[in-house]
């Protein structure tokens, strides 16, 4: 945990209930309308959202080595209108945010510290209640949707002169390092939940006129699942519900040399 990180969560949380900040220059941001909307507009889908087949994926995959939040600042800074791009948390089943508001270091955190996502996840309590009320780790195929939602920080976390916006699909991978310490001798096989997971994520995008997606090395941190299954199962699920989108973006930030979840990336999409 990180007592600047959290003293950020209060920050952030301080400007969404004021709708405003200062930026560095001392000029006056609003974000209250933008928020406003973003929190309205966010959907939670049932495991009962099943997505019709779209057809296979037929534009530019891209695997990068940066976070998440990086590569949704460069597509839309580089964008010649407005982008319809949505981000892939890899979320907490249980937390709103995960360990944000403690200061957490994670990939949920980090994008409830760049942008105010945390107040979207608030809105959907039914995918929270379900999960808390299951004992299963596969956890289950809700997914979350909030839609433009304002990102008021940088990648130093440093509050932007002018926000942007960035949609978001929640849903968590399962927990394979718990479900294997329950299942000791016994191979876990999570290929099929990871596909079948993954084309819930493509079908709610799809279903918002998602068009460009960031994607990545979903649970395979402290979750704990193998980096070339995850990128299997996403390529399995760009063959059926890929055709909607123009560009699908693996953000896979590879922290320390030899890592393997960018080299698993890399192997199913290239480099």
């Amino acid at each position: 945990m990180s007592n600047r990180f959290s003293a950020l969560a209060t920050e952030n949380e301080r400007i969404a209930e004021t709708g405003h900040y200062l930026s560095a220059t001392g000029a006056r941001v609003e974000i209250a309308a933008a928020l406003a909307a973003a929190r309205a507009g966010t959907v939670s889908y049932s495991p009962d959202f099943v997505p019709s087949p779209t057809g296979a994926f037929a534009g530019v995959a891209e695997v990068t080595d940066e976070d998440s939040m990086s590569a949704a600042r460069r597509i839309t800074e580089s964008a010649p209108g407005p982008a319809h791009l949505a981000v892939l948390n890899f979320a907490s089943a249980r937390n709103p945010g995960g360990g944000y508001l403690r200061g957490a270091k994670a990939q949920e955190e980090d994008l409830c510290r760049s942008a105010l996502l945390y107040q979207c996840l608030l809105q959907a309590p039914d995918y929270y209640e379900a999960h808390r009320a299951s004992a299963d780790l596969h956890y289950s195929h809700r997914v979350i949707f909030s839609p433009q939602v304002p990102v008021i920080r940088d990648s130093r976390r440093d509050l932007l002169g002018e926000p942007y916006a960035v949609s978001f699909l929640t849903s968590p991978a399962p927990n394979a390092g718990q479900l294997e310490l329950r299942s000791p001798g016994r191979a876990v096989d999570l290929a099929a939940t990871l596909a079948e997971r993954a084309r819930r994520v493509l079908g709610v995008a799809a279903q918002h006129g998602v068009r460009e997606l960031v994607l990545g090395a979903w649970g395979c941190g402290v979750f704990r699942n193998d980096p070339a299954e995850v990128a299997a199962a996403f390529a399995a699920a760009m063959s059926t519900h890929g055709a909607p989108f123009t560009r699908i973006t693996f953000a896979v930030l590879d922290r320390a040399a030899g890592t393997p979840n960018l080299a698993a990336f890399q192997a199913e999409f290239g480099s």
